[in-house]
């Protein structure tokens, strides 16, 4: 039996103990050990006079100390397993990962020769990165040499040194003060002033979207529009609608999202719905086509179309489908991307807004996903897109009667597409493009904050960061393009300025260009120049009450709001590249790289749908193997298909770039600077060995 503990119940007579003994089993990394303890006392809980109560609280204090101490054991335990776990992913990533340089000239994308578009960006991370070894090098040797004074006494005392490496720290510091500091100092204070003008505009929006909750404003059709749909009234305003769902590849989803608009609530004879197919596998275009067959079959108005050549990419292939005869006999016009599973109702929420409006040409729905707790990646996505439909659509809406389409879940006014030129291939963004060429022409536009459309959020990192790319490229290019034609309009001065500045410079430009330029390279540079300052709320509390604003919409995520500052600020790498590609014209800004979905559906009855119609159809053709040689074809392809990691050189070379900032702030006792550093240099290190997110085939 293990040792009894005499000191437990000093004064006392071990007969007159009461309670129950407890064994705590205490685990510590080596060897397991039991202890047993005796627990208080009935009369340990009584006061009785002063003396004995301290007495006895003392007791029950080392009681619950010991709980403790186990606890922490256990902790202890786990963390080092933990780190151990994360060490082996670490080296096995590392050792069996491919950068992403490879993978593309491996993947077919080297004809663009996308390494020579970064070749500059990438001789800039190393020349830091190197610079920043070196200025490490001599920081910990001054460190040693207990250099650690003002400026002038360090030039005083050490000016006239024999020693050669004193004469050259002394250099050294002279030249970062004369030269280095002051226009390093000034691109800071030019970057604290963008950050406080961004923060501004995401306070007035927050306000803004507590304003409409407060009065409860949101958009209303005509009464009478409602109540004759419901009553399924003749004379119900019941328009030709016609609904397209573009896609390109779209092996895992074309089932699901086909599935839920042929059975969306509308007349069949005024619907029809097109499946605008422009995939390049044959095995892709034979399962869509034959899923087609089988809805035309069931009585569903559904065409299939599909380009050879995908010139304009989504815009071409929307502009085609357009151009078609019969579009002449439809008013309305719903998109859905591939990905996207409307609910029945959908058109009877939207369609009635239209309704003796005139001057509204967009209604648009708000997104929500079926995998946004999937992984931390689609959690911290979440939070972002949560902030863009609840506040900035929203308010952009109500009070603008403006806002960036979303490309899908929206229903478009034909005759608005056509009074604004219709689709143009120009830009990879011509959700945004078709907007801002409406907005010009007077149309106008709402946000339904309450209808919803689910879809999928990219599951790793290397698709989120693709579809990044050209979600901030892309206004750049439209900028450049519509600028003039802005400025030439006759819409108000107020709309000039909010396009221009607000919408266009402030949010697609100036955003990324902060972020990356201010927390990246900037405040990392001032450890090693410290006569260049960052002020501590610039880089905590500033940024923590913004992450504090982003994360209100969606409340379930506030346990994520640390690393979703961090990784948006890792992100930042992505975005500022994407941008410069997109305003000086680079060969990246024009590559579009379709999303990859895992073909998740949003409601357990439209998956059990979509299986009914296959066995139903599978029963009628006697086969309960795939049924065509296509679908076997995609069996085989399926099974071959191995999933790898990558890994990312700029995200890696900026983690070591802060991580040794961070051990520099370490040494001149920086406070909150290093504690950022570190964890935003351990950030950069997580995403660039793509240890966030899953995998990709």
């Amino acid at each position: 039996m293990a040792p009894k503990f005499e000191w437990w119940a000093k004064g006392n007579n071990n007969n007159n103990r009461k309670g129950t003994p407890v064994v705590v089993k205490m685990e510590n990394p080596n060897n397991w050990s039991m202890v047993e303890l005796e627990s208080p006392s009935h009369d340990d809980f009584l006061v009785r006079t002063h003396e004995k109560s301290r007495n006895k609280n003392a007791r029950q204090l080392t009681w619950v100390l010991l709980l403790k101490a186990h606890r922490a054991a256990g902790c202890l335990t786990s963390l080092g397993s933990a780190l151990i776990a994360l060490g082996t992913a670490v080296r096995r990533r590392i050792a069996a990962g491919r950068t992403d340089t490879e993978i593309s000239s491996s993947s077919g994308v080297q004809k663009q020769n996308p390494a020579k578009k970064s070749k500059l960006f990438y001789s800039c991370l190393k020349v830091f990165l190197w610079l920043s070894l070196i200025l490490l090098g001599f920081e910990i040797a001054a460190y040693f040499k207990g250099w650690h004074f003002g400026t002038s006494k360090l030039q005083l005392q050490f000016i006239f040194n024999k020693g050669f490496f004193d004469w050259v720290y002394t250099r050294w510091v002279l030249l970062r003060v004369e030269y280095l500091a002051p226009p390093l100092q000034f691109l800071a204070n030019g970057c604290i002033v963008l950050f406080l003008v961004q923060s501004l505009d995401r306070l007035i929006l927050c306000l803004g979207c507590f304003w409409i909750r407060f009065k409860k404003i949101k958009p209303v059709p005509k009464p009478d529009s409602i109540s004759d749909l419901e009553s399924g009234d003749n004379g119900a305003f019941l328009p030709m609608v016609l609904v397209q769902i573009p896609m390109c590849n779209e092996k895992e989803v074309y089932q699901q999202s086909i599935a839920a608009v042929c059975n969306l609530d509308w007349p069949k004879g005024k619907i029809l719905i097109q499946i605008l197919d422009d995939s390049d596998d044959p095995i892709t275009q034979s399962l869509i086509k034959e899923e087609v067959h089988k809805w035309q079959n069931q009585g569903a108005r559904i065409v299939y179309r599909h380009r050879v050549n995908r010139e304009g990419y989504k815009a071409g292939n929307l502009k085609s489908a357009m151009n078609c005869s019969y579009v002449k006999d439809y008013e309305f016009v719903a998109i859905f991307d591939a990905d996207f599973q409307p609910l029945p109702d959908f058109l009877k929420k939207t369609i009635p807004h239209f309704k003796d409006n005139e001057e509204l040409g967009l209604v648009q729905a708000r997104w929500s996903f079926v995998n946004k707790e999937e992984n931390l990646l689609t959690r911290l996505q979440n939070i972002n897109l949560a902030f863009h439909f609840e506040v900035e659509q929203q308010v952009n809406s109500v009070f603008l009667n403006f806002f960036g389409f979303n490309g899908t879940a929206g229903v478009w006014r034909i005759k608005a597409l056509e009074d604004s030129g219709g689709w143009l291939e120009r830009t990879t963004v011509e959700d945004m493009d078709i907007a801002v060429r409406a907005h010009l022409h007077g149309w106008k536009f709402i946000f339904l904050n309450d209808v919803e459309c689910q879809c999928e959020l990219p599951e790793s990192y290397e698709a989120y960061r693709k579809q990044q790319h050209r979600w901030h490229s892309g206004p750049m290019q439209l900028f450049r393009l519509c600028l003039p034609a802005v400025i030439k309009s006759k819409i108000s001065i107020g709309k000039k300025f909010n396009l221009i500045f607000l919408f266009f410079l402030l949010r697609k430009l100036i955003l990324p260009f902060y972020s990356f330029t201010l927390f990246c390279i900037i405040l990392p540079m001032t450890m090693f120049v410290p006569e260049a300052e960052l002020p501590a709320w610039v880089v905590c509390y500033i940024p923590a009450t913004m992450s504090f604003l982003n994360i209100l919409p969606a409340p379930k995520s506030f346990p994520f709001i640390v690393p979703y500052l961090l990784f948006e600020n890792t992100m930042s790498v992505t975005k500022f590249n994407a941008m410069v590609s997109g305003l000086f014209q680079l060969g990246s800004a024009y590559e579009w790289v379709v999303t990859k979905k895992s073909g998740r559906s949003s409601e357990g009855d439209l998956a059990a749908l979509v299986e009914k119609d296959e066995k139903k159809t599978k029963h009628q053709r006697g086969v309960s193997a795939p049924e065509t040689e296509a679908e076997k074809k995609a069996e085989k392809t399926k099974k071959k298909k191995k999933k790898h990691n990558r890994i990312y050189m700029k995200e890696l070379s900026l983690a070591f770039l802060l991580l040794t900032a961070a051990t520099r702030s370490l040494l001149s006792a920086q406070g909150i600077h290093f504690y950022f550093l570190l964890f935003q240099g351990i950030s950069f290190l997580l995403v660039g060995l793509d240890l966030i997110g899953e995998q990709v085939e």
